[in-house]
């Protein structure tokens, strides 16, 4: 019986169609013939339960029946909805969420408008400065990395729907995978049924797109500041930084940190990105937080 209910389950999955036809087979108590039932099934769907081996010869030789009707009712009652996995809510931002993205990109203008660069790194130095003088530079660079790495953890662990997240990527997945099944048994109604599935399931990349990027927006708010500092005490002529340092796997910088080490990647971009992937490892490893769906 479990057999066949998951047999059933498996072809509903594939053909909610289906779901219809085996439940007036149900209530039929006589044989059926291909000329009876071809009104309500098509030939593929037809030839899909006797391969399964849902439909069988009839014990007169005369039409077909179900193998095991107990096993299929099972399969229909055990779930009323045996379509694809149902992703549940949505994933509007709120007002809050869409005022901080306005925020982080008007923040992006400090790279190019020194004006507000200035305005920015001058008003960060009243918190980073007493850090920046008790300690050099490079080290200041791991505090704040750590620091970054520590805040965009947390948001994204807080904010981040990872039950949602899995539930958009297993809705895609069923849909590749009967998707594959189909073409290779060259079931060219169920790929057509499939197809458009596929597309009305398009919404769910949008959702899984505005899921993923929400804590992206709170984190740019936070750390864009923190980088138009850092930029912001690099260009600044009162700052003291060495004419030349040493950096490890890349050797003597002559220009210090402004020095190119990677194209047009400066040498504190780079150590930033270093010690912050680094540290924000360390973190989700040390907090046991995932930040990924399963």
């Amino acid at each position: 019986m479990a057999r066949t209910a998951a047999k059933v389950e498996d072809l509903v999955r594939e053909d909610p169609e289906l779901r219809d036809v085996l439940e007036r087979l149900l209530e039929r108590d006589t044989p059926v013939e291909w000329g009876e039932a071809s009104d309500e099934l098509s030939s593929g769907q037809w030839g899909r339960l006797i391969e399964k081996g849902i439909l069988v010869d009839a014990d007169d030789g005369e039409g077909f029946e179900l193998a095991d009707p107990e096993g299929v009712r099972e399969a229909l009652s055990d779930d009323d909805d045996a379509d694809l996995p149902e992703v549940e809510g949505d994933s509007s931002w709120s007002t809050y969420d869409k005022l901080a993205a306005l925020a982080a990109v008007g923040l992006f203008a400090g790279y190019s408008i020194g004006q507000i660069r200035n305005a920015i790194g001058s008003a960060i130095d009243v918190l980073l400065g007493p850090l920046d003088a008790a300690l050099p530079f490079y080290v200041v660079i791991m505090v704040l990395a750590v620091f970054t790495g520590l805040y965009s953890t947390l948001l994204q662990a807080n904010l981040m729907d990872m039950d949602k997240m899995s539930e958009y990527q297993q809705r895609m997945q069923d849909i590749q995978e009967r998707r594959k099944e189909a073409k290779e048994r060259g079931d060219d109604e169920a790929l057509d049924r499939i197809q458009e599935e596929q597309m009305e399931a398009m919404g769910d990349n949008l959702g899984m797109f505005k899921e993923q990027f929400r804590p992206m927006v709170w984190i740019m708010l936070l750390t864009i500041p923190v980088f138009l500092w850092m930029y912001w005490k690099i260009l600044s002529p009162q700052t003291i930084v060495p004419n030349t340092m040493t950096m490890p796997l890349i050797g003597t910088l002559e220009e210090g940190w402004q020095t190119g080490v990677l194209g047009p990647l400066q040498a504190w971009i780079l150590w930033y990105f270093v010690c912050s992937m680094s540290f924000t490892q360390l973190i989700r490893k040390s907090l046991n937080i995932q930040t990924t769906p399963t």
